[in-house]
């Protein structure tokens, strides 16, 4: 099913897009997978059929007022979106950056109260969403950790890092086979990290040897019968 957030379609629809200027537009993914249960996930039910407006209204109220929603494709696994130009992403970005810093010196509240801000500007600022994740996965609120992790890989794609990060949240919520899906895949876009992997065998399964691995384990032995 496609919907959109205004009745133009086909040339209307294009001429408009093409309003907001080349590359200012951006492509976004959600997962059914990442929403079992929760209240988003009532909207893969009714890829087929289902109340177009009310759609498009769950997946506002999702993404927040700052969101403009162009376009939605929804399926039965997955809705990509195509959103409207972020105003505030680079000020989010900075934002962000300094939340970081605050992290690293400990002073969390203050990391904390950045990553917000950050997010009050850009809902949907990378950056932002997995500091914040990590944050609240240290406080040990999972579950609000797991959330706003998805939401980091549904703005920024796949990667092994917030894969390992929602396998790791999952897992402290005793979602054993979620975590090992999550961390599986982080594993196929990063065979060699040896962070994964180790999360990975945690979960009782055995990460396959890797090429690189294996010319590893062959040079260990070398290097300490040479000294080195």
């Amino acid at each position: 099913m496609s919907v959109s957030d205004g009745p133009a379609s086909g040339p209307e629809a294009k001429g408009r897009l093409a309003a907001h200027g080349r590359g200012a537009t951006a492509r976004i993914v959600i997962r059914r997978e990442d929403h079992i249960g929760d209240r988003l996930g009532f909207i893969f039910l009714e890829a087929d059929g289902g109340d177009h407006d009310a759609i498009i209204a769950r997946l506002s109220e999702y993404l927040g007022p700052r969101v403009r929603i162009l376009k939605a494709e929804i399926g039965a696994e997955q809705i990509e979106i195509e959103i409207g130009p972020r105003r505030f992403g680079a000020e989010a970005a900075r934002l962000a950056e300094a939340a970081q810093g605050l992290r690293r010196k400990g002073a969390l509240r203050n990391a904390m109260a950045h990553f917000k801000e950050a997010l009050a500007l850009d809902p949907l600022s990378v950056a932002a969403l997995r500091g914040m994740g990590a944050l609240l996965a240290a406080r040990e609120d999972y579950p609000a950790a797991f959330r706003i992790l998805c939401k980091a890989r549904e703005a920024g794609g796949d990667s092994a890092e917030v894969l390992h990060d929602l396998g790791r949240a999952a897992a402290a919520m005793e979602r054993i086979a979620t975590a090992v899906v999550y961390l599986e895949r982080a594993c196929e876009l990063a065979p060699d990290n040896l962070a994964i992997r180790r999360t990975l065998a945690d979960m009782g399964r055995k990460p396959r040897a890797t090429v690189k691995l294996k010319e590893r384990a062959g040079q260990g032995p070398r290097k300490r019968e040479d000294g080195r």
